[in-house]
């Protein structure tokens, strides 16, 4: 809360007579206006926090129940109709295409490259290589002699004339035009240096005090009366915001436990009092007996099912009997294995007939 009552300092300092600061003009015109400024804030601003927060919570409800799953199964269907066919094109068809053309390329192309680099060109460079080498040195040698006596004739039919002509005629005339030049600029540096002392003071008088004493008198004073009442204004709406959040919790809160009291406990009751024993009723009376029964119709049309292929079977197998007669009846085959004496006896008889 806001202390209206002056500080001990304050009520000191006012009773000596000093002079009241421009922070404590502040405090008291922000005193005066704190107050009006939040009640008015709050009264508006309570409607808009509860149907923001009446929206966040269908927002959520609609996120959850609604956009959440529609967005997993577009994500889902889009994999289905998109992803896993390019992913199946790239793995099956292109990979094995570009490998296929790659190693095609390296058949056909870099193979013999490499041969006619190998084989041709590098011979041929190495040859041409020599001889420019060769022409080269030739060239060069030439090239030094040109260059030497061209540097000569230059030397003695442009340098030193340009040389005697540069200190002789043209530094001369160019520090007389210096000279000339600097005291030009001096004077009219003078000139300018005047005008503008004169153009400075006569715009500092019309111009810079005037501004200076409507900027200190007129809109310094304006600005910090509307920077007061705009941080005023905006603690109000963040005061108003926080009250109304708290509002609006305890509506919501009220607005639970009615809907719950009047309708999710009712329905509760409802279901543990009167559907569940209805239902339990209905199950052992009805549903139970009906299931019983449909499973005894189950197994007697299973056993009547049986009873049927038995039958066409016995009857399959007399018809086979009367066109084809009785069936060769099977020797059984013994499956044990021969004892020490019957192995004896097989191998001797063995040796005999490979001997034979």
């Amino acid at each position: 809360m806001v202390d209206l009552e002056k500080a001990p300092g304050a009520r000191q300092q006012a009773g000596q007579g000093e002079p009241v600061r421009r922070s404590d003009a502040e405090g008291c015109l922000a005193v005066a206006i704190r107050i009006p400024v939040r009640v008015v804030v709050l009264v508006l601003v309570v409607p808009v926090r509860m149907v923001w927060d009446a929206l966040v919570v269908a927002g959520r409800f609609l996120r959850d129940t609604v956009l959440r799953p529609v967005g997993r199964a577009l994500a889902w269907l889009g994999r289905a109709v998109f992803v896993w066919p390019l992913v199946g094109l790239w793995r099956y068809v292109l990979v094995p295409l570009a490998k296929g053309v790659g190693r095609l390329g390296h058949v056909l192309l870099v193979v013999p490259a490499a041969w006619l680099y190998r084989w041709v060109l590098t011979p041929v460079g190495y040859a041409l290589a020599w001889f420019f080498t060769r022409v080269g040195v030739v060239l060069a040698a030439i090239g030094r002699g040109l260059y030497a006596g061209l540097a000569w004739l230059g030397r003695y039919l442009a340098v030193v004339p340009a040389v005697w002509l540069y200190r002789w005629v043209l530094a001369p005339v160019g520090h007389a035009l210096a000279w000339c030049g600097r005291q030009v600029a001096r004077g009219v540096g003078l000139v300018v240096t005047g005008v503008g002392f004169v153009l400075y003071w006569t715009v500092r008088v019309l111009l810079v005090l005037p501004a200076l004493a409507v900027w200190r008198w007129v809109l310094a004073p304006v600005g910090r009366f509307l920077a007061v009442v705009g941080r005023e204004v905006a603690d109000a709406l963040g005061h108003a915001w926080r009250i109304a959040g708290h509002l609006s919790l305890v509506v919501g809160r009220f607005l639970g436990t009615l809907l719950r009291w009047t309708v999710a406990e009712p329905a509760r009751w409802a279901y543990r009092s009167v559907l569940t024993p209805v239902g339990h009723a209905v199950r052992d009376t009805v549903l139970r007996p009906l299931a019983e029964a449909g499973r005894g119709a189950g197994r007697a049309a299973r056993q009547a099912l049986a009873t049927a292929r038995l039958t066409a079977r016995q009857a399959r197998a007399d018809v086979r009997r009367m066109l084809f007669g009785e069936p060769a009846e099977r020797k059984p085959v013994d499956r044990r294995e021969p004892s020490a004496v019957e192995a004896r006896t097989l191998g001797s008889s063995t040796t005999a007939l490979t001997k034979d």
